[in-house]
């Protein structure tokens, strides 16, 4: 006996994904869609004269990789 189904190809794998991604992207541009939550950072105020350098955990890790 031989198999009515086809092998997958890469092709189709790629119209899928691109079907997809439009649908998905269809979804978002809905008016009335509620929008995606944008997680929201407190920073300290701008210094007055100047200078809003601070030493914040991410700069530390970013040293901590500089280090050789």
């Amino acid at each position: 006996m031989q198999d009515s189904q086809p092998k997958p190809s890469r092709r189709g794998f790629f119209l899928g994904a691109a079907a997809t991604g439009v649908a998905a992207a269809a979804v978002v541009a809905l008016p009335g869609a509620p929008a995606p939550v944008a997680s929201v950072h407190k920073l300290p105020p701008v210094p007055e004269n100047g200078g809003g350098y601070s030493l914040s955990e991410h700069v530390k890790r970013y040293y901590k990789t500089t280090l050789v």
